[in-house]
Formats: C-alpha cells, sequence, structure tokens
C-alpha cells in the first residue's frame, strides 16, 4: 500500500543512527519509533515496519536479518500470511523464528493443552504453562516476541475443510502436526488452496524435511496412517529443534519470494551420526 501522506516526512524525523557491526551506521527506527508511526497512522504496526523500509528506514528489530533479507524481501515478509497447523514440538519453534523473522500474519491450530512430557522438547511448554491450551502460550509468547506479528491463534484441532479454508490466501502452509493421520487431510487441503506445504516429521534423532507443491506428491502419501516413529523412538529436543529450524527456514524462503530448496525433494537428517541426505520425491 502506498504511504500516507507525511509518512516518509515523519518517519525521518523520529529515525535514529543504527550502528551496524563494521559497517557504517545506516537511518533506523527503534521500537517506540515504529510504535508510534503506528499509533499516529493508524496502521497495524508490520505495515508501518513496512512502509518505514520503504522509506529507506530500517526498523531496529529487523536490522540484523540483513544482508540476508534486502529491505524489499522484508517488506514481502511484513505483508505475507502463513498456515501453521500444530503448535507443539515443532510448531512452536516455527512460530518462534517466523515471529522473530517478521512474518506479518500467521494462522495457527492446536487443540491441545501442554502436559509434563512436552517439556523436554516444545519451547512453549514450561513448568508455568502446564495445563494451558498451546494455542493461547503461542498467542502470548508471539506477542512477547513480535507485537508486530499479527497472530490467529486457534484452540482447536482442524478438520480438512477448515484447513482449507484457513490455507486460501496465505502464501505457504506449515505441518507441525505429530503422528500421521491428519498429515495426508493438510496435504489435501494445501493443494486445493494451491499453496506449498512445508512437512516435517522425527524419530529419536532422525528426521526429515520436504517441501510439497501443490499436486506433487509429498511424504504423507509413503507413510500410511497411525502413530508416528516418535512414539516409539522418542523425540529429543535437538532433532525436534533441528527440523522446526529448516521449516522454518524453507517456510521463509517461500514468504519472501525466493522459489523453495525442497520441493519434490526431502531433507533426511540422523544426529547419531551427524549426516544428511536430500533425497527426490
Amino acid at each position: 500500500m502506498p504511504a500516507p501522506q507525511g509518512f516518509c516526512a515523519r518517519a525521518r524525523a523520529l529515525a535514529c543512527a543504527l550502528p551496524r557491526p563494521g559497517q557504517p551506521p545506516c537511518p533506523g527506527l527503534d521500537e517506540a519509533a515504529c510504535a508510534a508511526l503506528a499509533r499516529e497512522f493508524a496502521l497495524p504496526l508490520r505495515e508501518a515496519q513496512a512502509l518505514a523500509l520503504e522509506c529507506g528506514l530500517t526498523p531496529q528489530r529487523y536490522l540484523r536479518n540483513f544482508q540476508t533479507l534486502d529491505p524489499a524481501r522484508q517488506c514481502r515478509l511484513l505483508r505475507a500470511s502463513a498456515l501453521l497447523v500444530g503448535l507443539g514440538g515443532l510448531g512452536g519453534h516455527v512460530l518462534e523464528i517466523l515471529a522473530r523473522a517478521g512474518t506479518g500474519r500467521i494462522t495457527a491450530a492446536d487443540g491441545d493443552t501442554f502436559e509434563p512430557s512436552n517439556l523436554n522438547r516444545q519451547l512453549l511448554a514450561t513448568a508455568r504453562t502446564l495445563g494451558q491450551a498451546k494455542a493461547e502460550a503461542a498467542r502470548q509468547r508471539c506477542q512477547a516476541v513480535n507485537p508486530a506479528t499479527e497472530l490467529d491463534a486457534r484452540a482447536q484441532f482442524l478438520d480438512e475443510e477448515a484447513m482449507t479454508q484457513l490455507a486460501q490466501g496465505t502464501a505457504v502452509a506449515v505441518d507441525a502436526l505429530g503422528g500421521l493421520d491428519a498429515r495426508p487431510a493438510l496435504a489435501r487441503a494445501a493443494a486445493r488452496a494451491g499453496v506449498p506445504l512445508v512437512t516435517a516429521a522425527i524419530a529419536g534423532l532422525c528426521g526429515y524435511v520436504a517441501t510439497v507443491l501443490p499436486g506433487a506428491p509429498g511424504p504423507a502419501a509413503l507413510m500410511g496412517q497411525g502413530d508416528g516413529a516418535e512414539d516409539l523412538l522418542g523425540s529429543p529436543a535437538p532433532s525436534v529443534a533441528l527440523a522446526a529450524t529448516l521449516q522454518a527456514a524453507e517456510a521463509l524462503r517461500i514468504l519472501t519470494g525466493e522459489p523453495p530448496a525442497l520441493a519434490g525433494k526431502m531433507l533426511l537428517f540422523d544426529l547419531r551420526d551427524m549426516t544428511f541426505e536430500t533425497v527426490t520425491l
């Protein structure tokens, strides 16, 4: 959207010089200045940040995203939408990374609550959140991490119809489900919505990440239904965090307009011997 009249002039009046390691300072805006602009011009915070970038000013919280993300791609991310299904081990880490990076809108869903067995690996599970709905814990965490990210957190298990509806208009769907039963439905929903699906699973110290383009085959079609292998082999924190990090990195590529690196592929890892392998689906 075009900047409101007077926005750039006001933003420049609030700007300060942001130090950068090994580089000259750049003009930017601290958190208070971004919030002030959003209030003054009646804008969502994410849009005020995007417009500031278009005015040549860097929101301070995204300074370390550069040079990985240039201003145009950071703007695109701030205006992008993602669907995240599952807010447990994978989903909590994915949400954290997407919000910190500056994803503008995330719709997330999980009907579960936290229990003590989640504490070994789930970022949102703490002694304080035990018994709390995962969706509510996600909402609180996202607000604390990046208030510019608009999170629609739903405390519900989605059926295929709801998945399809929520995937409409997003740039990517992220499969952070446990087990196998709901994964085929999410793959079909993403395909019907015409969006790529970034999926992952772990079992013990092994795991995979893959990107399924609409209409293409994916891991869910190969693995049947029932309990996941993690129920037998365990879900240690390193493999969960790694799989989620790889998922988030792939989702961010898509959200910022890059082609997915894992389209039609599956990246397999085994932390027992630190091996990584990519295979074609």
